[in-house]
């Protein structure tokens, strides 16, 4: 018997096994809408420019939107025999209007159709995304407001280094989200040229209008070589480097939520929404949440791994190998945007032990690089000596078992005779964080302009 798809050319249908392999259907079915609406446009150009009559046109879009509404209302049967979700929604076109059905793949390949398919969907998931990442901003933002002058240890190899504000460290991560969507949103401006109407991969000898297509479809413009545009894929490698990076940025947050949430720590507290219980240990509250948002960026990162591995030996135009290109990037799409809901309504609903924070901010000789800036500008010594003062002052500081504000005036010139009182004003840790004024820097008022500018921002930028 003949292959209903692939016509004269192949007597007999396909084996079993090779069905299995060939089979894209159980993943690409999630394009159906995309590939609706392409099939929409192309039937409206081929109309337009005669290729088809208009009649035909019209049956096969109102017999398109039957099809769409079959699959929406889960009415529709995905049939593995035909492969993918191109000649299923062909097949099924066939069924609902007949021979019209037929005319609809005409100056079109499934090289260029799914290449389109793809582009429409990693647009519509990349605004979905972008829109989320805001979403993540605002809650930062939020937060950022509200601890604008609640301390904490900032830190270095997760040593105390000097005293910071959660805020400012809240806003750090607006800044890491802010060049995440820039990333985006760079990955979306690339993508949006139309492969419809390439073809296989010479372009079609029919009289068809690609700039129309491409219109219809929200795209710029049409793309320029017929043999790039069924064989590129770096709008889909782009797009997962992207959000390789915006799934690191969410683990470094949820490794930090997963360490200040231990009672070693206890700078927050996560709800009961966002925790686990133990099946032996009832006193235990496991921030499962954020640990499952850091085990996710190594499935990102592994999908942009596997699609740059299944790219890099591919001669032009098409092979089957792309076919491989989907999966991966569908799991690590839906990974990346499971992973930034569940990060949102962490950092909106934890709980900050403001005490904790100040107490372990205190501790350390957080404010030792205070005390060195501070005998560089009042007493005129080279940072490099300052520094080793400071060093003396933390030495003598330890083997009392105290911190530097804790030592005397007379302790404190047995190391440098010039110091006066007047150095106790830098050594709390208020002062210092009040003292860092400079831009970008983690001073409360600094803090409150940044965040409001932020909030502003986020405000202008909503879709």
């Amino acid at each position: 018997m003949s292959n209903k798809m692939w016509g004269g050319r192949f007597g007999e249908g396909p084996d079993r096994i090779m069905e299995e392999i060939n089979a894209s259907i159980g993943f690409d079915q999630r394009f159906f809408a995309q590939d609706i609406r392409g099939s929409k446009a192309h039937a409206a150009m081929l109309a337009e420019k005669g290729i088809i009559s208009r009649e035909d046109a019209d049956k096969i879009v109102a017999g398109l939107d039957a099809v769409l509404s079959e699959i929406e209302g889960g009415k529709f049967d995905f049939r593995r025999d035909l492969e993918d979700i191109h000649m299923n929604v062909e097949s099924r076109l066939a069924d609902l209007i007949g021979a019209a059905a037929g005319r609809l793949h005409t100056a079109r390949s499934r090289n260029d159709q799914v290449a389109t398919d793809f582009k429409l969907y990693i647009r519509d998931t990349l605004d979905h995304l972008d829109e989320q990442l805001r979403d993540f901003q605002l809650a930062l933002v939020a937060r950022a407001q509200e601890h604008a002058a609640t301390i904490m240890p900032g830190f270095t190899h997760l040593q105390t280094a000097q005293p910071v504000t959660f805020g400012h460290h809240c806003l750090a991560y607006v800044e890491m989200a802010a060049r995440d969507r820039g990333r985006l949103a760079d990955a979306r401006k690339r993508l949006n040229e139309c492969p419809l109407g390439s073809a296989a991969l010479a372009g079609t000898s029919f009289p068809i209008d690609r700039h129309m297509t491409a219109k219809a479809l929200g795209f710029d413009a049409p793309t320029r070589n017929s043999l790039d545009a069924v064989s590129d894929r770096d709008f889909v490698l782009e797009t997962l480097s992207a959000a390789a990076i915006a799934a690191t940025h969410l683990s470094r947050l949820a490794e930090e939520i997963v360490i200040w949430s231990t009672p070693g720590f206890d700078f927050v507290r996560l709800p009961d929404s966002f925790t686990t219980g133990s099946s032996i240990m009832p006193q235990k509250r496991n921030p499962d949440a954020a640990e499952l948002v850091r085990a996710k960026s190594g499935r990102v990162i592994g999908a942009l791994t596997s699609l740059l591995i299944v790219m890099k030996g591919l001669p032009l135009a098409y092979s089957k190998d792309m076919q491989e290109d989907k999966e991966a990037a569908f799991d690590a799409l839906d990974a990346l945007s499971l992973s930034l809901a569940a990060m949102t309504g962490m950092v909106r609903t934890l709980t900050v032990n403001e005490t904790a924070m100040r107490a372990a901010a205190s501790r350390g000789f957080s404010t030792a690089t205070d005390l060195a800036d501070w005998l560089v500008r009042a007493l005129g010594l080279p940072f490099r000596q300052a520094h080793h003062v400071t060093g003396a002052l933390v030495a003598k500081a330890e083997k009392k078992g105290a911190d530097l504000d804790a030592l005397s005036l007379a302790e404190m010139q047995e190391v440098e005779p010039g110091i006066t009182d007047e150095v106790y004003s830098v050594l709390g840790v208020d002062n210092s964080v009040a003292s860092r004024t400079s831009f970008g820097g983690t001073a409360p008022e600094n803090v409150r302009e940044a965040a409001k500018r932020w909030g502003e921002a986020l405000g202008q930028a909503g879709q």
